[in-house]
C-alpha cells in the first residue's frame, strides 16, 4: 500500500481509529466520559473495599505490626510493576486493551489475597495484594483517557470529572468492609479478607464494561484527529521517547515530582492510620468511617481542583497541594488519641492529594508531544507508585520504631522538592 505524503507512518497499527468529525466529537466525548465514570465507580469500590483493611489483614496474617506496612507497599507495587508494560500496551493498542487487562489482573490478585489469608500464608497474601493493586492502575490510567479528547483549556476539568467519579465507590467501599466480612462467614474465609472477594467481582464487571462500551478508543481517536503526519511514528510513541520528552521539559519534570510527591506522602500517612487508630481503641467501623472521609477528600472535591487548575493555572494548584498536605501532616501527626482530629487530618490529606494529582496530571499532558503522551503518562504512574511503595514500606518501620507522629513529619518533608520546583517555575513565569 502506498503511503500518502504527510500521513502517519505506515508502521502504525492498522486498528488505529479513524478521525471523527467536529459534529461527532461532542457526543463521543460524552460517551467516553460516561463509560469512564461508570467504571471508576466500580473500580473505586473494589480498591477502597480492600485497602481499608489491607494493613490490618497483613498484621493478622503475619503476626507483626512492623510488617503490616508491607500491605501498602504491595498494593502500590502492583501499579508500579504494571505501569510501563501498561503504557506500552496502550501506546500500541489503545486505552481499552490496557484498562481491561489491568482490571482483570486486579480481580485475580484479589482472589490470590483471599487464598493467602485462608491458608495463613503471608508471602501469598502479599503476592495477591500486588495483583490487587493493578486494579488501581486502571483507575489511574482512566484519568488520562478522559484527557485524550478534551480541549486543552478544559483538560484539568475532564481529568477531575473522572477522578471525582471514584468518590461513589471509594467512599462506599470502606463502609461495606464489615458487611463484606460478614458475607464470608461460614466459608472459612477471615472477615478481614471478605472485602477482597467483593473487590474481585467489582473489577470483573468493570473490565467487561470497558471491553464492550469504550468504543471507539479515545487515545487512538485522538491520535487520528491530531494529524501529526510523519512525526507520529512507532519510535515517537516509545517509552524511550517518553523519557526523553520529560528530560527536555522542565514543566513535565515538575508535574512528575508533583504527582509522585503527593501520592507518596498520602500513601505513607494513610496506610498506617488504621494501625494508629487501633492503638487508641478504634474498631473496624470507626476505621472505615475515617478512611471514607479521607477518600471523600481525595475524590469528591476533584472537580473544584480541576476548575481551579484550568482557571488559575497548574502552578497555583500545585502550591495549594503543598499547603494542604503539610497542614494534614500537622493535624494528623499531633492528633494523639483524638479520633476526630485524625479524621480531619486524613480529610485534608485527601484534598491535598486531589490538588496534586489533578494539576500534576494536567500539566504533564500539556507539556509533552501528543505522540509521547501515553508513554509519559505510564512513566508518571510508574514513578508515583514506586515511590509510594517505598514510602509504605518505610511507614510501617517508622511507626513501629518511632510512632505515627514522626511518620507525618517525615512525610511532610517529601513536599520540599515539589515546593522548590513549583516556586522556581513561578519565578521563571513571572
Amino acid at each position: 500500500m502506498t503511503q500518502t505524503p504527510g500521513a502517519p507512518d505506515s508502521t502504525l497499527p492498522e486498528h488505529i481509529s479513524a478521525p471523527v468529525t467536529a459534529v461527532e466529537l461532542p457526543a463521543l466525548r460524552r460517551r467516553v466520559q460516561a463509560v469512564l465514570v461508570a467504571t471508576q465507580i466500580l473500580g473505586g469500590l473494589g480498591i477502597a473495599t480492600g485497602v481499608a483493611l489491607a494493613a490490618v489483614l497483613a498484621r493478622d496474617v503475619s503476626g507483626s505490626e512492623a510488617l503490616s506496612g508491607l500491605a501498602s507497599t504491595a498494593t502500590v507495587a502492583g501499579p508500579a510493576l504494571l505501569a510501563m508494560p501498561l503504557a506500552a500496551l496502550m501506546s500500541a493498542r489503545g486505552r481499552r486493551a490496557g484498562l481491561v487487562l489491568a482490571y482483570l489482573i486486579g480481580a485475580v490478585g484479589a482472589g490470590v489475597a483471599v487464598l493467602g489469608a485462608v491458608v495463613g500464608s503471608f508471602p501469598l497474601l502479599l503476592l495477591g495484594l500486588v495483583g490487587f493493586g493493578a486494579g488501581s492502575s486502571a483507575n489511574l490510567a482512566a484519568r488520562f483517557a478522559a484527557a485524550d479528547l478534551a480541549e486543552p483549556e478544559r483538560r484539568a476539568r475532564a481529568i477531575s470529572t473522572v477522578v471525582w467519579a471514584t468518590t461513589i465507590g471509594a467512599v462506599l467501599g470502606p463502609n461495606i468492609a464489615a458487611p463484606a466480612g460478614r458475607s464470608v462467614a461460614g466459608l472459612g474465609i477471615p472477615a478481614t479478607a471478605g472485602p477482597f472477594v467483593w473487590a474481585a467481582g467489582a473489577f470483573v464487571v468493570a473490565a467487561v464494561m470497558v471491553a464492550l462500551l469504550l468504543r471507539p478508543d479515545p487515545l487512538l481517536t485522538a491520535r487520528a484527529m491530531a494529524d501529526t503526519g510523519a512525526g507520529d511514528t512507532v519510535e515517537a510513541r516509545s517509552l524511550r521517547a517518553g523519557m526523553r520528552a520529560v528530560r527536555e521539559s522542565p514543566k513535565a519534570r515538575l508535574a512528575l515530582v508533583t504527582v509522585a510527591g503527593s501520592h507518596t506522602a498520602m500513601v505513607s500517612i494513610m496506610s498506617m492510620t488504621p494501625v494508629a487508630l487501633t492503638h487508641h481503641g478504634a474498631d473496624i467501623q470507626l476505621i472505615g468511617l475515617v478512611i471514607s472521609g479521607h477518600i471523600a477528600g481525595m475524590y469528591a472535591f476533584s472537580p473544584l481542583m480541576g476548575w481551579l487548575s484550568d482557571r488559575l493555572g497548574r502552578l497555583a494548584v500545585i502550591g495549594l497541594a503543598v499547603g494542604l498536605i503539610g497542614l494534614a501532616a500537622l493535624v494528623a501527626g499531633t492528633a494523639g488519641p483524638s479520633h476526630g482530629r485524625t479524621a480531619l487530618g486524613l480529610f485534608v490529606l485527601g484534598l491535598g492529594w486531589s490538588a496534586g494529582l489533578v494539576s500534576g496530571s494536567a500539566l504533564l499532558t500539556d507539556s509533552v508531544p501528543q505522540a509521547a503522551r501515553a508513554a509519559v503518562q505510564g512513566l508518571s504512574d510508574f514513578v508515583m507508585n514506586t515511590a509510594a511503595g517505598l514510602g509504605g514500606l518505610a511507614a510501617g518501620l517508622i511507626v513501629a520504631q518511632a510512632g505515627y507522629g514522626p511518620l507525618n513529619a517525615i512525610a511532610a518533608c517529601l513536599l520540599l522538592p515539589m515546593a522548590a520546583l513549583a516556586l522556581r517555575g513561578s519565578l521563571r513565569k513571572a
